[in-house]
C-alpha cells in the first residue's frame, strides 16, 4: 500500500513529551526509531501522531510564570513546545510525513485526507495534547487512541510515589474519571488523561489504551485487537 491509500484505518498516537527529553545523539536515534516504526505500521494503517512538549514545554512555562505571564498565555508557550517536537518528527520522517505541523482540527483533518503520517502538537489553550489526541481520533474517525505515556498504564495511585500501586488492565470511563478526576490543569502539569479526554472518548467511543512509550508497545497496539499491555479504557462496559 502507498501513503496515498484513503482506504487505511486511521490510529491515532499520543506520544508523551519524555521521548524528546533527551539530548544529543540520543533523541537523534530516539526520534529515527520512532520513525521507522511509524513507517513500517503506514504500510497498513495511518499513523496521526501528537507529541507532548515535554521538559521544554515545562521549563519555558516555569520560567514564564515567574515572569508573571496568565494561564492562558502559559497555555500557548506549552502548545509552542509541542510543536516544536512535532517538526522534529516530521523531519526525522522526511517525505512519508505530511509537511506541515497542523493548527487547528481543520488543518488536522486536510492533513489526514492526504494520506500521509500526520505529525502535530498542541492546538488550543486549555486543552492538554491528551485531549487534542482523542479530538483528533474523533475527527479522523480513528479505528484506535494509544496514549504512549512514561508509565505502563493507569493504577489505583501515583506508581512513582506509591511502589505498591495496582496497575488496571481494563477500566471504565466511570472509573477513570475518579482516579484521574482530581488533576490539576494548569498549564504544564496535564498528566495521562484529563476529564475533557475522557469525556471525548466516552461520546465517541474510541477504542482507547495507555501504555508506556516503548516501540515494541506501539507496534503492539496498533496491531493486536486485544491489549495484552497497559490499560484499555472500556467505553461500552
Amino acid at each position: 500500500m502507498s501513503n496515498t491509500d484513503f482506504n487505511k484505518k486511521r490510529v491515532v498516537i499520543k506520544l508523551s513529551g519524555s521521548n524528546f527529553n533527551v539530548t544529543g545523539a540520543d533523541i537523534k536515534d530516539s526520534l529515527m526509531s520512532y520513525a521507522r516504526m511509524l513507517i513500517d505500521v503506514s504500510d497498513k494503517y495511518q499513523p496521526i501522531v501528537v507529541t507532548g512538549g515535554g521538559i521544554t514545554a515545562r521549563q519555558y512555562i516555569k520560567i514564564a510564570r515567574g515572569l508573571g505571564a496568565d494561564e492562558a498565555r502559559l497555555d500557548n508557550i506549552g502548545i509552542e513546545a509541542s510543536r516544536l517536537n512535532a517538526r522534529l518528527l516530521v523531519v526525522a520522517l522526511g517525505n512519508q510525513a505530511f509537511p506541515q505541523v497542523p493548527r487547528n482540527l481543520e488543518d488536522v483533518a486536510i492533513a489526514n485526507s492526504s494520506g500521509k503520517i500526520v505529525i502535530s502538537g498542541g492546538l488550543h489553550p486549555g486543552q492538554s495534547t491528551n485531549a487534542t489526541s482523542a479530538l483528533i481520533a474523533e475527527t479522523v474517525k480513528a479505528k484506535k487512541f494509544i496514549n504512549a505515556t512514561d508509565v505502563d498504564g493507569i493504577y489505583d495511585s501515583d506508581p512513582k510515589m506509591n511502589k505498591n500501586a495496582k496497575l488496571f488492565k481494563k477500566v471504565t470511563i466511570n472509573e477513570c474519571v475518579k482516579i484521574l478526576g482530581s488533576e490539576n490543569s494548569m498549564a504544564g502539569t496535564y498528566e495521562l488523561l484529563d476529564l475533557v479526554a475522557l469525556k471525548v472518548i466516552e461520546r465517541s467511543g474510541i477504542s482507547t489504551i495507555v501504555i508506556r512509550s516503548d516501540i515494541k508497545n506501539i507496534k503492539k497496539a496498533i496491531h493486536s485487537n486485544k491489549y495484552h499491555i497497559g490499560t484499555e479504557i472500556v467505553t461500552n462496559p
